[in-house]
């Protein structure tokens, strides 16, 4: 069966990735699903966010994804390891689910001269210390120490992110995690939502710390993907065309996704 490319989000941030996966591959169809009305996930315990995201992947292979990514770092880290070993083996071994940690893990090799990495991400994907893991596994001498942000995605969610309150919190987290770790010369921003704050997390960082913002990364990845899988290429269709879909109203929706787009956006509202 072919069909879009599936990205799944609990809120918005997805829309950071999938700007970028568009950028680099606009020929594909893309069918976004944002989960507005559950948001965020970040808070909630691992069982819930698993079946949260299992109803979304379940929905959007319904609606005839061969392939979904995972755009949100707190599905990634809590639920997407069960789906892929426990859930899709029963309901469809063709299809694929993939994530946005693996990427970014990937390439922080190539990055860190210190061999001392920051994190921030939300409290979720801080606890569940996936990234530590999944760089460990990649870059043993790596030292990596995360931060929560527990403010960050409410100030991006409410349209704070370019206020003073903005400022606040993010020089702050800034502060506490080089407290931590004063040699850190990299920080992955952990969260598809931060790419928002870019400028202010950019303002208060030293200058000779690398910010890697993880959209680019996960849509070379993705095309990489293809390259070494022809025939998941094959299955998905080339129009150019991209739907959006929330449970939230989709007018707060399309106001919201615009700022992530920076083009207007019309939503369909869908129940899981």
């Amino acid at each position: 069966m072919a069909g879009s490319i599936g990205i799944f989000d609990s809120g918005y941030g997805g829309l950071t990735v999938l700007r970028e996966i568009r950028q680099l591959m606009p020929e594909y169809d893309y069918l976004y699903l944002g989960d507005n009305a559950r948001a965020p996930y970040g808070t909630r315990s691992f069982e819930v966010v698993y079946q949260f995201t299992l109803q979304a992947v379940r929905r959007l292979f319904d609606m005839g994804c061969p392939l979904v990514v995972l755009a949100c770092n707190t599905a990634s880290a809590k639920a997407l390891r069960t789906i892929q070993q426990r859930d899709l083996p029963l309901i469809d071994p063709s299809r694929r689910v993939l994530g946005v940690i693996r990427p970014t893990a990937e390439c922080i090799g190539n990055i860190t001269q210190t061999r001392h990495i920051g994190i921030f991400a939300t409290p979720g994907t801080i606890r569940s210390q996936t990234y530590d893991i999944e760089i460990g596994k990649l870059f043993p001498d790596i030292r990596v120490t995360g931060q929560a942000c527990p403010m960050w995605v409410p100030l991006i969610e409410n349209g704070e992110y370019n206020s003073d309150g903005a400022d606040y919190f993010v020089k702050k987290n800034i502060d506490q995690l080089l407290t931590q770790d004063p040699d850190i010369d990299a920080i992955i921003l952990g969260c598809t939502h931060y790419p928002l704050l870019f400028d202010k997390i950019r303002k208060h960082t030293p200058s000779h710390i690398h910010l890697i913002s993880q959209g680019e990364y996960v849509a070379k990845s993705l095309a990489d993907y293809f390259r070494r899988h022809p025939d998941m290429q094959a299955r998905i269709t080339q129009q150019g065309t991209i739907r959006f879909l929330t449970t939230e109203h989709p007018t707060s929706f399309n106001e919201s996704a615009t700022a992530f787009l920076d083009h207007p956006v019309t939503a369909e509202h869908i129940h899981l």
